[in-house]
């Protein structure tokens, strides 16, 4: 068995696509013999079953569940993927469909690195589990859709501006950013080009991509998800183009009108924060620019920094938990958008239902405030992180520049922290 290390998670659901039978000519061998002595020998006949009834603890640090989580999630999409057994073979049932997909082992004969959607990772799956590979490969979109058609709920944007204060209440707690519905930041997937798209998806770093946007709240869940720009397209049009953008500036969104911070005399509105490969607007707050910058404006970027920390977290845990998103994921576009969608979803499903087992505490970035220092969360180790987007040069409103000094003012007062003079340099 490959020790705790060596096991990663990969997309957690499950599916079953029927094989199809090659019309032009019959198959020699309907199904080989090592592959029918599936429910005697594979992976979840044995060692799930064996964890589960025996030792809990290691069953969770196996799947990053525990039990009764994977058989909610179990439950949840059974309905869409179960199928019947026929007069020729059986079929598979639906919680090993899951954990199929949803296990995968660190090889040392593949580099260490099994790619979830690659080859080798299907291959791997096929002998591990005991199912021919052209099932493994016709798994993968049609568990992403049930999953995504089951789970995507989980992803919610609020729909009432009672909504949005209840968010914006939990970051000011939680983080000491007044005002703030999220923390927004996106990131380049890895694809293979469709054919004959010439450089349609070729990114600034010179690979190809699709674009995640996403928008994540005080406890690492995800609000917001916009995926699928080819990454060829600039920054600023990624941004120009999504449906958050537009919802934003046509005030479709129902977020709640200015309100008061003590000690200012006017109103601030409420905002998204965000890092430089976005524009500043008054209802998205990024860093002051420069270097030579003022204790003040120092001490304002320190305060958003630990706002955006959030985002950073979550991608990076996502991509940890999935690593997938560290490797060219080898299937079409639209595909490529199901895993994605599948995966936040089942990122906020696991964060709801098992946060303490798929996120320890020392998976995410955290800051010891008396002393001053970042310790860096596990999700770090990952050599294969999510490749973040080109920043933008972006002037700003003069109202939005308005705002942005508000907020530096305030949080240089009755909105300071005790730390900050100390901390203020580790952004």
């Amino acid at each position: 068995m490959a020790s705790d290390d060596q096991v990663i998670l990969a997309l957690g659901f499950a599916a079953i696509c029927d094989i199809e039978i090659m019309k032009a000519k019959k198959r020699k061998i309907w199904q080989r013999k090592w592959l029918q002595r599936r429910t005697q020998l594979e992976c979840y006949e044995n060692l799930m079953k064996e964890l589960a009834l025996e030792d809990s603890e290691s069953y969770r640090r196996f799947l990053r569940m525990d039990v009764s989580t994977f058989e909610e999630l179990v439950a949840l999409v059974s309905p869409s993927i179960e199928r019947n057994n026929t007069s020729m073979r059986e079929a598979i049932p639906a919680a090993e469909r899951i954990a199929s997909i949803y296990i995968t082992q660190l090889l040392q004969c593949i580099k260490n690195i099994l790619l979830f959607i690659s080859s080798e990772t299907q291959s791997s799956l096929s002998y591990q589990f005991r199912i021919a590979q052209n099932t493994i490969s016709g798994i993968i979109p049609a568990v992403c859709s049930a999953i995504y058609h089951h789970l995507g709920s989980e992803i919610q944007v609020p729909e009432s501006e009672n909504e949005w204060k209840m968010v914006a209440e939990e970051f000011w707690a939680k983080w000491n950013f007044p005002l703030c519905l999220g923390a927004m930041d996106r990131k380049h997937i890895r694809i293979k080009p469709p054919p004959h798209s010439g450089a349609t998806y070729r990114n600034y770093k010179g690979f190809f991509s699709i674009v995640l946007l996403a928008v994540v709240v005080a406890n690492l869940k995800f609000l917001y998800v916009d995926v699928g720009t080819n990454g060829r397209v600039s920054d600023r049009g990624v941004w120009g183009k999504s449906k958050l953008r537009q919802a934003i500036t046509n005030g479709d969104m129902n977020i709640p009108e200015a309100a008061a911070l003590p000690g200012l005399a006017s109103n601030l509105p409420f905002v998204i924060v965000a890092d430089d490969a976005f524009p500043l607007m008054p209802n998205i707050m990024k860093p002051y620019p420069g270097s030579n910058l003022s204790k003040e404006c120092l001490i304002f970027n320190y305060r958003l920094s630990r706002a955006r920390r959030v985002s950073k977290n979550a991608f990076g845990i996502l991509a940890a938990r999935f690593r997938v998103f560290g490797t060219t994921i080898l299937t079409s576009v639209p595909n490529t958008k199901l895993i994605v969608l599948a995966a936040c979803s089942l990122h906020n499903f696991l964060t709801n239902r098992s946060k303490n087992t798929y996120i320890p505490e020392d998976s995410a970035d955290r800051e010891d405030i008396l002393n001053g220092v970042l310790i860096e969360g596990n999700w770090r180790q990952n050599t294969n992180q999510l490749i973040s987007c080109q920043r933008i040069s972006s002037r700003g409103s003069n109202y939005a520049k308005d705002v942005r000094d508000r907020f530096c003012n305030f949080f240089n007062a009755e909105g300071a922290v005790p730390w900050q003079d100390n901390n203020y340099t580790l952004h």
